[in-house]
């Protein structure tokens, strides 16, 4: 096993070129979400600025069958980011020594002696919480050419979209504050605390404060009658002429007034909690147009997202990659769908309470039938994200491709439970002859329908029965 992360970059750095240098075909495949389309868009470029010979694709998940498809393919090597955790012995079965992947997510003891393995956990880096697999791309990026130091901004997106900004009022921790800071003194990236209200850039100001659901402020979230009318109040002004202003404009003394009419809304105990939630850290990208949801970086991940849960994720590729035209507007128009269908989603699960179980520490939702697979990650994380459920884990399931069940589990804020997700998963998974992983806090599974109810008797032995905080499967 390599000592270091940096000598595992550079076996990587050798062996890419060599491919170079022999003409060899390179094949970036990644997963369809927010940390994988920054992830495969940062090692493309890398390697095309390189002179590789390369294309990238993108996948749900990794599994036998993609593989196989992998071994098929005529491309001569093949990088997977943000995807891997637990099939190196069947890349190396199928590919032998032509791959490398690149990733974050938690893997199992036997693949810390791999060396084309090349995961933050193997080198004492938290992939949870210190980098993304876009932090990962990054750093072999930045080993084939220090220029690359320039695509530090689209793994500040990788991280915002995997929710690493857990530090202190939402800053960033380990190697993802390197990279931020790196994108920051480049002048591609600026740092400010500032109120943090969805859509910055783009959500008039009433739209903005209903939909800030992180904290949730009884009374004004999902509510924007409320929200207008205590803007109102403020005294600040909500329009410039006929278009409504958005939060970047407000100046400092606007941003007091609203903070004051929210704070006296909100008086009572948790009346300072929710203040400290609604300043931290805001990450905006200069150089994109004001006005643009790329220009603030946690909409920029939330259009990432859109893109490949909706299907699309060579939209987002491109606009990552620098397309600033047609594919723009198709990534603004894939947002506003991706919005609608969450808000369907969620909708329909509130009003069929059947499809929802819950228990003092979990909250299990059948979704069959109404949400699709590649939208189950967005859905658990706004159930886990109410504050009806702060404190437990969420567990939803719907169905998958060719007669499987898919599931994604969250833990919601403030869940002290000791359970590790990634193991919950991945263990219960390969019990049923599945594949799962993760993180500790998110991770996901996928079974065939007949062992649906294994699963579940398993989940309900490991979660549900779990009381103790300090507990594990």
């Amino acid at each position: 096993m390599e000592k270091s992360l940096d000598q595992a970059l550079a076996n990587f750095k050798d062996k890419i070129a060599d491919c170079i240098k022999s003409k060899k075909s390179i094949s970036v495949i990644t997963h369809i979400d927010c940390d994988g389309i920054t992830s495969g868009s940062i090692i493309s470029k890398a390697l095309i600025r390189a002179g590789a010979n390369c294309t990238v694709t993108t996948a749900k998940e990794l599994n036998k069958k993609v593989i196989e498809k992998l071994r098929e393919d005529h491309r001569d090597f093949h990088v997977i980011t943000d995807l891997g955790g637990g099939f190196g012995k069947a890349l190396d079965e199928n590919l032998a020594d032509k791959w490398f992947v690149l990733d974050h997510h938690q893997i199992p003891q036997e693949e810390f002696d791999n060396e084309r393995v090349i995961n933050a956990w193997k080198y004492g880096i938290d992939g949870g919480t210190q980098i993304s697999a876009g932090g990962m791309a990054y750093q072999a990026a930045k080993v084939l050419d220090d220029k690359n130091t320039e695509l530090a901004w689209i793994a500040v997106v990788s991280a915002l979209g995997d929710r690493q900004d857990q530090g202190e009022k939402k800053s960033f921790t380990g190697i993802n504050l390197e990279i931020a800071n790196a994108a920051k003194n480049s002048g591609q990236m600026e740092i400010d605390l500032d109120l943090l209200l969805v859509g910055r850039e783009t959500r008039p100001l009433p739209d903005a404060l209903a939909f800030t659901s992180q904290p949730f402020i009884e009374g004004l979230t999902w509510n924007r009658d409320a929200c207008l009318s205590l803007l109102n109040s403020s005294g600040i002004k909500l329009k410039d002429g006929g278009r409504w202003r958005v939060p970047a404009e407000l100046n400092e003394d606007e941003k007091r007034m609203v903070i004051e009419s929210i704070s006296k809304f909100t008086s009572g105990k948790n009346a300072t909690e929710i203040m400290d939630e609604l300043i931290g850290y805001t990450y905006t990208f200069p150089r994109e147009d004001r006005g643009s949801f790329l220009r603030d970086g946690r909409e920029f991940s939330t259009m990432l997202n859109s893109c490949g849960r909706i299907q699309k994720a060579g939209v987002g590729i491109a606009i990552c990659m620098g397309d600033r035209t047609k594919m723009l507007k198709e990534g603004e128009n894939i947002l506003v769908e991706y919005r609608k269908m969450i808000r369907n989603y969620m909708n329909i699960i509130a009003n069929e309470r059947w499809r929802t179980s819950d228990t003092t520490n979990c909250v299990m939702v059948n979704a069959e039938g109404i949400v699709p697979e590649t939208m189950t990650g967005t859905i658990s994380s706004l159930i886990a994200g109410s504050p009806k459920n702060a404190g437990k884990i969420v567990i939803l399931r719907t169905d998958g491709e060719e007669g499987t069940i898919k599931f994604s589990s969250r833990k919601s804020y403030s869940c002290k439970s000791g359970i590790n997700l990634s193991n919950l998963m991945r263990t219960g998974a390969e019990k049923f002859e599945g594949v799962g992983g993760g993180h500790d806090a998110a991770a996901g599974a996928r079974i065939t329908k007949d062992k649906l109810d294994g699963f579940l008797d398993y989940l309900e032995q490991n979660v549900l029965n779990v009381q103790s905080a300090g507990n594990s499967q």
